[in-house]
């Protein structure tokens, strides 16, 4: 397959109304402001996107929405994970029909699975949609399953469609070992803010960035500082970089996230309970020193 991610993927935060209901025509504003701002990819209902609180169909509603407001502006990776092989092969399903370029499946939460019960999963899921790439998104602390080099090359070997990973565990070593591998074929987007630079250095094509939402332009100057070798530059912005997320809890609180979207110009409404929203004098505090940095 052709297809690759390449630059900052934004792990876009889902719009919901006053009464916590998806809303679906906050969605194109999102979109175009992210776009505008030179984001490369968009992967709404992820982590960020607060994937595990929305319904089946609310997941298929908002990725139709989606892929519509990027009108092929810039790749539409749908998160297709799920606690079920038949919810996750679903989900694959809707993402191919409805024209995005790729779908990403962090293993089935909740419950331990063993590596065979895990290898089993990914490749049903994929074999279902053998012309429609498929990306792995390894996620530990989430997921309570864990992705290994091993158990990725032997999904690789019975699902060819399966071309990538994104890897939010916190470490690159994973990522490092199946770029090597592969001779940089399978393509590699590591998670963590902290480390885009890092990425970069070995070689990694994406990094998906739930920070980028509130400063897309920000992320976008640390990529394309870091991709074209201009070290001095991508530094500084890498610690720019890590003052936006210390200030913004590094996803730690995506209420935060969505006030400062919503300070930028595009209201997503708040977060979905049990989430809690931010404090509106922390929200203010923290839009006058993210205002301070000067970097939007």
């Amino acid at each position: 397959m052709d297809f690759k991610l390449q630059g900052i993927i934004t792990p876009l935060v889902t719009p919901f109304d006053a009464a916590g209901e998806l809303n679906i025509a906050a969605v194109k504003p999102l979109v175009d402001y992210l776009i505008d701002r030179g984001i490369h990819g968009l992967f709404p209902a992820g982590t960020t996107g607060e994937g595990a609180l929305l319904t089946l169909v609310e997941r298929r509603q908002l990725a139709e929405a989606v892929v519509d407001a990027a009108a092929g502006r810039v790749p539409v990776i749908i998160h297709a994970g799920a606690t079920t092989t038949c919810a996750a092969q679903e989900l694959v399903h809707h993402a191919q029909a409805i024209g995005a370029q790729a779908a990403a499946i962090i293993p089935p939460f909740f419950y331990r699975h063993r590596d065979d019960a895990l290898l089993t999963h990914y490749v049903t899921v994929a074999n279902s949609a053998p012309d429609f790439p498929i990306y792995l998104y390894n996620f530990p602390a989430v997921s309570n399953n864990t992705l290994t080099f091993d158990l990725v090359m032997a999904m690789r070997a019975q699902a060819p469609n399966i071309i990538g990973m994104k890897d939010s565990s916190g470490s690159l070593e994973l990522l490092n070992q199946l770029h090597t591998a592969t001779n940089g074929q399978f393509n590699t987007a590591n998670g963590g803010d902290g480390q885009i630079l890092m990425a970069q250095a070995l070689g990694f094509d994406a990094s998906v960035s739930g920070n980028s939402n509130v400063a897309p332009e920000l992320f976008v100057a640390l990529y394309t500082a870091a991709h074209a070798g201009k070290l001095a530059e991508a530094r500084l912005l890498q610690q720019k970089v890590n003052q936006v997320r210390q200030l913004l809890g590094d996803g730690s609180d995506l209420s935060l996230f969505k006030q400062m979207v919503a300070r930028r110009g595009v209201d997503v409404g708040d977060v979905r309970a049990p989430l809690l929203a931010a404090a509106p004098a922390m929200v203010a505090e923290r839009w006058a020193a993210l205002q301070a940095l000067a970097i939007f």
